[in-house]
């Protein structure tokens, strides 16, 4: 059996290079547990549209044939964040595969990047939902996903 041949992922230290996109997002009441600070399940949701306003940035990401979806998501809870709070969420492209990305983040205060909630990441596979199979990414995502904000 002949190895199966694949692109090789473009791999990038993501404390080595500045944000692929910063996100400033305010916490919302709602998003408060029991304990009085956001829980955990709104860090999914803060990281989503974090992507979503970096995605605004980039035209044709998806189309009829070709979509994103989160294939997997690691998330290291670092600090709870209360209410009222101000965020920045960072993030960074660590690496381009055939048809996926992995975006690391930071979730971070506003006014002081110091203080770190969360980071970890996320892997992003663009697929063909007629078929559920993967698609080669977008040209447009991998130009975006080489550039920082403000370029």
């Amino acid at each position: 059996m002949s190895p199966r041949k694949t692109s090789p992922a473009v791999e990038a230290s993501p404390e080595a290079d500045a944000p692929l996109f910063v996100a400033s997002l305010g916490v919302r009441w709602r998003d408060l547990d029991a304990f009085n600070h956001v829980n955990n399940s709104n860090f999914l949701t803060y990281l989503e549209e974090a992507r979503l306003q970096w995605l605004q940035h980039v035209r044709d990401w998806f189309s009829e044939d070709a979509m994103p979806v989160l294939a997997a998501s690691e998330l290291q809870y670092r600090r709870p964040i209360e209410w009222p709070a101000s965020l920045h969420i960072e993030l960074r492209c660590t690496r381009l595969g055939t048809s996926s990305m992995t975006i690391s983040h930071r979730i971070v205060d506003a006014d002081d990047a110091s203080r770190l909630y969360c980071d970890g990441h996320v892997v992003m596979v663009w697929m063909n939902p007629a078929n559920g199979k993967a698609m080669p990414l977008p040209a447009t995502i991998r130009v975006a996903a080489t550039r920082h904000q403000g370029d």
